[in-house]
């Protein structure tokens, strides 16, 4: 699938849309765990390593958040929140595909954690991530690549 999807760097002015698109793909994954949903908890998580965020447009309108972490041996998707209307139409998928490729060129791994209510580790498994550790809330899962494969 073809999408056109581009990113733009996060500023201070997107903050209103993120605390909407985190509070309606995040939230509740959060109250099911019997975690905090609060707005002033809800903007910590927004404003964690808000240098990294970028705002995910498809066809020029804002769809989403991709907070990731680039360094020389591993790739984190630190946070990934697609808008819930386009979940399930292959925009996330799409998203991580390219990271995976990307990491793959270079034998990157590429990690990431999920609540244990969400769903979205269906997707990941998926993609070929594997379940590498656990905490009480959280699954985390790496695609460990290696260079020159």
């Amino acid at each position: 699938m073809d999408l056109d999807l581009h990113y733009e760097k996060a500023n201070e002015n997107d903050i209103d849309f993120l605390l909407d698109l985190r509070m309606k793909t995040m939230n509740p994954h959060y109250a099911e765990s019997h975690l905090p949903t609060d707005k002033e908890t809800t903007l910590k998580r927004i404003l964690y390593e808000f240098d990294k965020a970028h705002i995910i447009f498809l066809n020029q309108l804002p769809i989403g958040l991709l907070k990731i972490n680039r360094t020389a041996e591993k790739t984190e998707v630190l946070q990934l929140q697609i808008d819930p209307e386009l979940q399930g139409r292959g925009v996330g998928r799409s998203i991580l595909k390219n990271i995976l490729d990307e990491a793959s060129e270079t034998g990157k791994t590429v990690s990431l954690s999920v609540l244990k209510t969400n769903k979205a580790q269906q997707l990941y498994s998926s993609l070929g991530f594997q379940i590498v550790g656990e905490d009480e809330h959280s699954y985390f899962m790496e695609v460990k690549n290696e260079q020159g494969n």
